[in-house]
């Protein structure tokens, strides 16, 4: 039955209350509303970040997926022996969460998840996290403008916007070696590390000579009665200038907000100072090969051992390393270093290319993380059905490291090109949550309900990174796990990062569609 006393709103108060309702009607059928307006995945520091800004800004409809019991995301899963910060803790933390007094200069892993669950408690955080919840699939609805996220038990929820801030340390990455799963002793990689089995008087086999290792080494080597390292390629150690703080320095820090702040000031310029040799001129490095050569011949008399560690290529090409206790462990009389390729495993040991096998009850895979492959098993599925592992099937490619074309209301933390080689992390991470809510600000003063990055932007924007690579030391002729199968550097930002900063200040609203 048609009420045609509905055309005279201005006349009649039931005309205006029915069109009222007419309206939010078809807004509801067209639009359904989500469960939350914003779902983060991760509750390492990018996850945390993301959701203290949200709540900081008013915006409570939000939640926290994370696959496993507890808050810390890669400070959570390394509990191997010697895991520590290689960033000074002061600058290894929240500038609007700051930590009153860390116990040293670099802080160890279970101070920061410390940190990380105190953040939680402190900001009634743990009420928004929902554990044991892993991600399967998220998928955007282009009809109703949403995401649709469905968990690996098949539970699932709707929300407007997507966070991803599971970052390029969360997926450990084993080497594809004939035999691996012959070995009859224990196996572990060190970011799964298994700590009901004793090292106390056993032969141990580290496979890889980066990051973790030279965090474990030294202190697997106290433990067991023979330590062989197996390295591919040496890395440059520089000598690391940790040391605890004493309680007065702690009592002046907790009591002088200036004086934190003074200092996190000093530790980050430092570092920026860094960026020089990484990103301009190259030919600075050669002062920090200098130092680690130095740094080397203290601790290893041994020649022969001297050359074994030595790179071939420029400071910082690879990830550049700081211990002081890595090249003294080196040298104990139970401690080898082996360079022959690995051939094989073997159920008791180690098979290198010179026909050598190398007997082991325990094997470490010291070996890093797959940081340039794609997301899965997490698989995100854009617009036109695309997932986003198809998108990248040519390496990673974002805009500004937040946003990717074809992918509306998707938001990364510490996406593509946005890590660093001299600096902290949680620097980067900042700008990018203090984006993220501005775009969120934008989108509602304009009444969008998705915003999705131009690819002729994106495009523009990586073609500028690809070009500024091209004078770092990070191309300078070694292979690391910087570099994609492409040879391209998806994964490090090619400047300072108050140039990052800067850049991310404000959403250029041009480089966006808006619906």
């Amino acid at each position: 039955v048609p009420h045609v006393w509905q055309i005279f709103p201005r006349l009649l108060p039931e005309a205006r209350a029915s069109l009222d309702a007419a309206a939010a009607f078809m807004r509801r059928a067209a639009f359904p509303r989500p469960d939350v307006d914003v779902l983060i995945v991760g509750s390492g520091f990018g996850g945390l970040g993301m959701a203290l800004r949200l709540q900081h800004e008013g915006r409570g409809s939000f939640v926290i997926w994370e696959k496993a019991d507890d808050v810390g995301g890669t400070w959570r899963d390394n509990t191997y022996p010697g895991c520590a910060c290689d960033v000074p803790s002061y600058l290894y933390s929240f500038s609007f969460e700051p930590q009153a007094d860390w116990s040293r200069m670099y802080a160890p892993q279970s101070e920061i998840q410390a940190y990380m669950r105190a953040i939680v408690e402190r900001h009634a955080l743990r009420r928004r996290i929902r554990f044991g919840t892993e991600l399967a699939e998220a998928r955007w609805d282009e009809a109703a403008r949403l995401w649709h996220a469905v968990t690996t038990t098949g539970e699932s929820l709707t929300a407007r916007v997507l966070v991803n801030g599971t970052g390029g340390l969360s997926r450990p990455a084993l080497p594809q070696i004939p035999g691996r799963d012959t070995f009859r002793g224990a196996a572990m990689h060190s970011a799964v590390w298994d700590h009901s089995v004793s090292l106390r008087g056993k032969r141990v086999a580290v496979v890889g000579s980066a990051a973790s290792a030279i965090q474990l080494v030294p202190e697997v080597a106290r433990q067991a009665a023979h330590l062989t390292l197996f390295q591919r390629t040496p890395s440059w150690v520089l000598p690391r200038r940790d040391r605890p703080f004493t309680e007065s320095e702690r009592e002046k820090l907790r009591r002088s907000s200036r004086r934190r702040w003074l200092l996190r000031q000093r530790i980050y310029w430092e570092h920026e100072l860094l960026a020089m040799g990484f990103v301009l001129w190259p030919g600075l490095m050669r002062l920090g090969e200098w130092q680690a050569r130095r740094h080397m011949e203290t601790a290893i008399s041994d020649e022969g051992l001297r050359r074994k560690l030595t790179p071939s290529y420029r400071i910082g090409c690879k990830r550049a390393l700081t211990s002081n206790d890595y090249y003294p462990a080196l040298a104990r009389p139970n401690v080898e270093v082996v360079t022959e390729p690995i051939a094989e495993m073997r159920p008791e040991g180690v098979a290198t290319a010179d026909g050598r096998v190398h007997e082991a009850d325990v094997i470490v895979y010291a070996t890093g993380f797959r940081v340039t492959d794609p997301l899965s098993p997490l698989r995100i599925v854009g617009r036109g059905g695309v997932a986003l592992d198809d998108a990248w099937r040519d390496g990673m490619q974002a805009y500004r490291g937040v946003t990717v074309a074809g992918f509306p209301n998707l938001f990364l933390l510490v996406g593509p090109n946005t890590g660093l080689g001299h600096s902290s992390i949680l620097f980067m991470i900042e700008a990018q949550v203090e984006y993220v809510i501005k775009c969120l600000d934008v989108m509602d003063g304009r009444g969008a309900r998705a915003m999705e990055a131009r690819h002729d932007a994106q495009s523009g924007w990586n073609a500028w990174l690809q070009r500024r690579m091209r004078r770092t030391v990070w191309v300078s002729g070694c292979h690391s796990w910087y570099l994609d199968e492409r040879g391209r550097n998806t994964t490090l930002w090619p400047g300072f990062t108050f140039g990052y900063w800067a850049r991310m200040l404000r959403p250029r609203t041009g480089d966006y569609t808006f619906e």
